[in-house]
């Protein structure tokens, strides 16, 4: 399988599909690219909503949640790990390529 990820590190950027758009053709490509692989994923933390709803948006699903092994700002948080298989990427690919249109 494969781990992706992405980093917005201006903030004036985030909330406006950049990264849905950025992520979503990266997965694309890289299925295109390898016929053989059949997931791919990546790997958040529990305060990182935008990126959980990223995930959400392009039709990965919650596979995984490590409970409190990040500790910042005073508390701890889970690691949660989405993935995606290529049978499910398809009807998300169509979508997000028409959206663009």
């Amino acid at each position: 399988w494969l781990e992706v990820g992405i980093g917005i590190y201006d903030s004036s950027l985030w909330n406006r599909g950049i990264g849905l758009e950025a992520l979503g053709i990266y997965i694309s490509y890289l299925f295109d690219l390898y016929p053989t692989i059949r997931r791919i994923g990546f790997t958040t933390w529990s305060g990182n909503h935008g990126m959980i709803r990223l995930g959400e948006k392009l039709g990965m699903i919650q596979e995984a949640r490590i409970r409190q092994v990040r500790f910042w700002q005073g508390r701890y948080w889970d690691s949660i790990r989405y993935g995606v298989l290529r049978e499910a990427w398809t009807p998300v690919r169509y979508k997000l390529d028409n959206m663009s249109d």
